[in-house]
């Protein structure tokens, strides 16, 4: 295959201070993209805030020949979002790939978690996301292109002891992401989502000497080409860790149908269970709409 390129390309990457982030950026401007490179400069718990990540990283893309620009604002508000997407117009006139990478970490076990640690959390990893994505949606709309990478993680999708705020911040994104990537098929504009697994400062502490094989590079590759033009996926979400990439997906079971002629009762659906969870036959759908499809070939037979 040709060497994907992205000149001519504008990206913002959120959190690339450092970490996951700063690869991404790298590896984009090394092929070309102008870069905005965001990150408020904060602790992993998302206190304070500090020019020097972000200024770094983009004294490392020119070094290299590459073009971009820091970006000091938080994701955590409107006006944050608003700003960091103006960045990437008034330096580059446009935006065409938003990597979402931006996150803190406010763990506790459930019982214990308070409400700041809750909405510290979403502000950041889910509602960050919103507010960057949206004045980035409609400029792609009107340019007709369009990449979006949201990161999410195995914690959101599989569950992690101690990660309630995280998990569920980040299994919002791919709700976030699906519904974009819906509304953004008609301009070309396609939005993915990433569970990475990779040593970062946020994540070193907790997975001891497993931390060392876990290179951010080793991640980097499966979000540029979901950033390229290359990409034709949409709608889906990949896991990507120490080199190898896969896909993980939400399948429907086939399921089991009670019938037209009786509601069924909480009997019924105990002694039909192992039918209910059987994964024979399952579907992967990509809208709403597809379970709706399924069903209503049940109730019309």
């Amino acid at each position: 295959m040709a060497e994907i390129s992205f000149d001519g390309r504008v990206a913002v990457v959120t959190g690339a201070g450092g970490g996951l982030g700063r690869t991404y950026a790298l590896e984009l401007a090394r092929r070309g993209a102008a870069v905005v490179v965001n990150d408020l400069g904060g602790s992993v718990a998302g206190e304070g805030g500090s020019d020097t990540a972000a200024q770094k990283v983009v004294d490392e893309i020119k070094a290299a020949g590459g073009d971009a620009v820091p970006s000091y604002d938080s994701v955590a508000t409107p006006e944050g979002g608003e700003a960091i997407v103006q960045k990437a117009v008034d330096a580059f006139g446009k935006v065409d790939i938003v990597v979402n990478n931006a996150g803190i970490l406010r763990d506790k076990s459930f019982a214990k978690m308070t409400l700041d640690d809750l909405h510290a959390v979403l502000d950041v990893h889910l509602k960050g996301a919103f507010y960057v994505s949206q004045p980035a949606f409609r400029i792609m709309k009107d340019n007709g292109y369009g990449r979006f990478v949201h990161t999410s993680s195995n914690s959101g999708i599989f569950g992690n002891f101690g990660q309630a705020n995280y998990g569920a911040a980040k299994m919002g994104l791919v709700g976030l992401s699906n519904v974009l990537a819906i509304e953004g098929a008609k301009s070309n504009i396609l939005s993915n989502v990433i569970a990475p697994v990779a040593r970062t400062r946020m994540t070193e502490e907790l997975m001891g000497d497993f931390a060392k094989v876990l290179d951010p590079e080793g991640v980097t590759p499966m979000v540029v080409f979901l950033c390229s033009e290359a990409c034709t996926f949409t709608h889906e979400v990949f896991s990507a860790a120490a080199g190898r990439y896969s896909r993980i997906f939400v399948g429907l079971t086939k399921g089991w149908y009670g019938g037209k002629d009786k509601l069924p009762t909480v009997e019924d659906v105990a002694d039909h269970i192992a039918e209910i969870e059987n994964q024979d036959g399952y579907i992967v759908p990509n809208n709403s709409g597809d379970e709706l499809g399924q069903l209503m070939g049940l109730l019309t037979s």
